[in-house]
Order: structure tokens, then sequence, then C-alpha cells
């Protein structure tokens, strides 16, 4: 049978529901850790508690936290894999941030729930067992960190939150999930490409993260400015333009070696040069923005972090960090 190390750090699927107040709450203790008989019929389990929080609170050093302990834990080998259960609310920014930075080729799997332990129709336990159940089979090795919702397994790199309150609250909105699972089985259609992993014990930058909209000036990026941040990701409009106005704030950036890191804030498709009006992508590639394709602002700005760990250098950010 296999090792599988579980790891709780809060969110939905370890809280309750309040029927008095009508309102979800923390409990003292993980509802899951009760449910023990059938979980161990599925793995040897060792489970770690280091964070018990609503991931609305999780902060990149408890993702820094979580990295160490995975590395720490399965540091002897004898781990086959691991399984996290996490608020839903910043899984996919927890999920990519894992996936970016943990070197490893064993199964690594998150899970969460949209509905508390107690709720009717409660998803939480049979996530957890599904994930358990992703875990321990040997074609999700190699894949990198995958998530596991409603059925579904998708990378940290493709899937986001798309529901507010749906149990199928997690899609991969341009490739679809890579594997399906049911009552017998775990299918996986096809294998992912892996993201370079980026080597980091701290973070010790600040990135901030911008939506364009129409009539957007340039006074939230002076403040980022004037805040001394080290960079900045713009969530653009369309294939990646943004209002003119914002340009020259851009270009005053950029002289000061503050990288800007472009993605759309459409929910497919990537951003490229292709218009040469001012503000157009064209216009604001010539500039010296990087274009990141592919991710969404949140995942790109956990990168822009990791990678200025590295270098500030502009040109290199572009060339080894944002080239894929």
């Amino acid at each position: 049978m296999k090792h599988i190390l579980v790891i709780h750090t809060g969110g939905t699927i370890s809280m309750e529901t309040d029927a008095e107040n009508d309102t979800v709450n923390i409990g003292a203790t993980n509802p899951l850790t009760k449910a023990t008989e059938e979980l161990h019929k599925l793995a040897n389990l060792t489970v770690k508690e280091p964070l018990h929080k609503p991931s609305p609170h999780i902060t990149i050093n408890d993702m820094i936290k979580l990295k160490a302990l995975i590395e720490s834990e399965c540091a002897n080998g004898d781990i086959d894999g691991v399984v996290i259960t996490h608020g839903t609310d910043t899984m996919e920014e927890t999920a990519f941030f894992l996936d970016l930075t943990l070197d490893t080729d064993i199964p690594i799997i998150m899970t969460g729930a949209m509905r508390s332990s107690n709720e009717s129709g409660s998803d939480g336990l049979y996530n957890f067992m599904a994930a358990i159940r992703t875990a321990v089979q040997e074609d999700s090795k190699g894949k990198g960190l995958l998530v596991v919702f409603n059925d579904e397994i998708h990378t940290a790199r493709e899937v986001t939150k798309i529901h507010t309150t749906n149990a199928s609250a997690f899609h991969s909105v341009t490739t679809g999930p890579i594997g399906t699972i049911t009552n017998k089985a775990i299918h996986f259609h096809y294998a992912p490409l892996q993201q370079p992993k980026i080597k980091i014990i701290e973070i010790t930058k600040k990135v901030g993260l911008v939506k364009a909209y129409a009539g957007m000036d340039a006074s939230i990026l002076n403040a980022y400015s004037e805040l001394k941040y080290d960079g900045i990701v713009i969530e653009a409009l369309g294939q990646g333009n943004l209002p003119p106005s914002v340009a020259e704030e851009i270009k005053k950036l950029l002289s000061e070696n503050i990288p800007v890191v472009l993605v759309s804030r459409c929910f497919k498709g990537v951003v490229q040069d292709t218009y040469s009006y001012p503000g157009g992508g064209g216009e604001l590639k010539k500039l010296g923005v990087i274009f990141c394709k592919g991710l969404n602002g949140q995942k790109a700005r956990l990168k822009l972090l990791a990678a200025l760990m590295h270098t500030s250098n502009i040109e290199v950010l572009r060339d080894q960090y944002f080239s894929n």
C-alpha cells in the first residue's frame, strides 16, 4: 500500500456551517481527521496540519512553508505522494506556486470543497478521497501538481476558479481537464507540458497586480512606483492593449528597471503584439513590456515574484522566465 503525506491547511473543507446564524465557521478541529476508516483503506497516511486558516488568509510565506514541509517530509524517499487540502479562493495560486518551485516527480494533489463538512451535499470527503486515489496512481507521476475537484483532474498551470458557489467551480478554460475520475478508475487523457522550475527559499520582493479598464489612467501605476514595488503585472484588454494614458507611465517604470508583465483579462487566448496604435500591444512590446502567454494575472504575479529573486534584469526575465 502506498504511503501518502496528507497536508491540511484549512478552508471550507475543514469548516462547519452554523445553522442558527447561517454562516460557515472555522472549527476547533478538522472533520476530515475523523474519517479514518474509509481513508486508510486507500493508503497509509501520514497527516500534518501546518495551517488551519481560510484561503483568503494564505500568504506567500505560507506557500513557502508548505514547500519546505513537502521537501523535508519527502527527503527520505519513503513518501509516494502528497495530498493537500486547501480553501478554494486562493487554491489555484498555492497550487501554481508549488508547481513552479517544487522539483519532484511524485504525485502532488490539491483539493478542497465548495460546501462545508456538515452542509447538505458536502463534497469535501468525496474530493479528498478522490485526491488520495489519484495520488496513489502510477500514472499521476511526473505531471506536476494536480488539482482534483468534482471528478476532474487539472494542472496547476491551467486551472482556475470560475464560480463562487458551484461544486464544479474549477475549470481549465483553455485546455480542459487532463483527466477524469470514476468510481472504478482514474483516467488521464493527455500528459501536460511541464513548466521550468524556479528555485527559491524565500520571497522578499513586492509585485502588484492591476486590471485594465476603459478610461484607465496612470495613477495606480504611479502609486506602485512611489511605493517601491519591484514589478507590476497588468491584466490588459484583449490581446494585450491598454489606454494610451497608461503607456507613458509604463515607459517611466521600465526606465526605473521595474518590469511590467502583461497578460489578458480575457479567460481564453494569449497576449501578442498585434496592434501598433498608442497603447497597443505592438507599441508596448517596443517599450520593453514582457508578454506572458497563457497565465492569468494572479499566476503571472507569482511567477514574477519567484523570478525576481534571481534577477531584476528585464531582458533576462523575458528570455529565461517568460519565454513560454
